[in-house]
């Protein structure tokens, strides 16, 4: 007998809404999206056009009040409502799937997590950066033991923006948790945790570049996993020479890569999950693996950020796992705001345990 589609809700339609989780949900067996919240006409405009089967409504509370007629709510807003909107959907007992970061604050990410614990309400987190086809080598190559011992990691997500463009990203009111620490930080820090686990120190340089910047554009965080491995972390939007995307030094081999994983620039030019070569790089692209002079292409495994609200789907239908526990995320925001102390501090500084 087949099933209903669960009907979804998403809060906001800028960048976030409109690129990624709006034409995932829509590419998801199980799922439809339902409901649209955005109240610019532009891109009320948009969401008409592109889902046309969607109610497009002003602001949240149309939500709220047909709570019954929805079975999962995105928040995909800036920053600074993540957690007032997924407070709201836990209250209406509606799942939530929020944008990361999490929270501002690792103290208001743990309320929020509490808060839906309590109230029996699924809550996760889109980390998608977890299904780039490039990280998903990374694992693969470290959990085979290819590179034998891993002795440093080292990530880079950078940008050449030396121009500042208007927008919440750029503003330095703390509930905005804006610039490059917060904004790539929280994809770079969470790949980093998932590969080699819990963080003992931190170390970070946090710096504002560019005239007139009024939140970091160029950071570097070093962590000491218990495992012994180090994470060195670039993140900016003035690297007008883009290094490796990852190089993982082991005792045995090495593998580099360069470039970004191809779905978020597909998704930008409309293609969608599911066409043929989703996810995938050109072969000209894979990494490489051994040591100089003995050198060997490995293929890149194909990104799938359709598996996230593939598995939100099975773990609302049939009480699966979560794509992401919320907690991770709340970690990442702590580290961040750590390396954001330690940089200011000028020193290392130690994980404190958990509160």
């Amino acid at each position: 007998m087949t099933r209903a589609p669960l009907r979804v809700g998403l809060l906001g339609y800028g960048i976030a809404g409109r690129v990624f989780h709006a034409p995932l949900i829509a590419a998801t067996d199980g799922l439809r999206l339902d409901a649209v919240v955005t109240r610019d006409p532009q891109r009320r405009a948009q969401a008409h056009a592109e889902h046309p089967d969607a109610r497009v409504v002003d602001d949240a509370e149309a939500l709220w009040r047909s709570a019954a007629t929805l079975d999962l709510v995105v928040v995909a807003t800036p920053n600074r409502q993540h957690v007032p909107l997924a407070r709201a959907a836990v209250a209406a007992g509606l799942p939530v799937v929020v944008d990361k970061p999490i929270a501002p604050t690792a103290a208001q990410g743990r309320s929020l997590v509490t808060e839906a614990a309590a109230a029996g309400v699924p809550l996760t987190v889109f980390q998608n950066r977890r299904w780039d086809g490039d990280f998903r080598t990374v694992r693969r190559l470290v959990e085979a033991g290819e590179l034998g011992r891993v002795n440093r990691f080292e990530s880079r997500f950078e940008r050449w923006r030396p121009e500042i463009k208007p927008g919440w990203r750029e503003s330095a009111a703390p509930d905005e948790a804006g610039g490059a620490l917060f904004d790539l930080g929280a994809h770079l820090v969470d790949q980093a945790v998932q590969l080699f686990g819990p963080v003992d120190r931190v170390y970070a340089e946090v710096d504002r570049r560019r005239p007139g910047a009024e939140v970091d554009d160029d950071a570097f965080v070093a962590l000491t996993h218990r495992s012994g491995v180090r994470s060195h972390l670039w993140m900016g939007a003035v690297t007008a020479q883009l290094g490796p995307r990852f190089r993982v030094l082991g005792d045995r081999a090495a593998w580099t890569s360069w470039g970004l994983d191809p779905q978020e620039a597909a998704l930008r030019d409309g293609r969608r999950p599911g066409e043929p070569g989703w996810g995938e790089v050109d072969p000209e692209r894979y990494g490489r693996l051994g040591a100089d002079g003995d050198l060997r292409a490995v293929p890149t495994e194909a990104g799938r950020y359709q598996d996230f609200y593939a598995d939100v789907a099975a773990a609302l239908r049939d009480g699966g796992p979560l794509p992401v526990d919320p907690a991770d995320s709340v970690a990442v925001v702590e580290l961040i705001e750590l390396a954001h102390r330690a940089a200011a501090q000028g020193v290392t500084l130690p994980v404190p345990p958990l509160p």
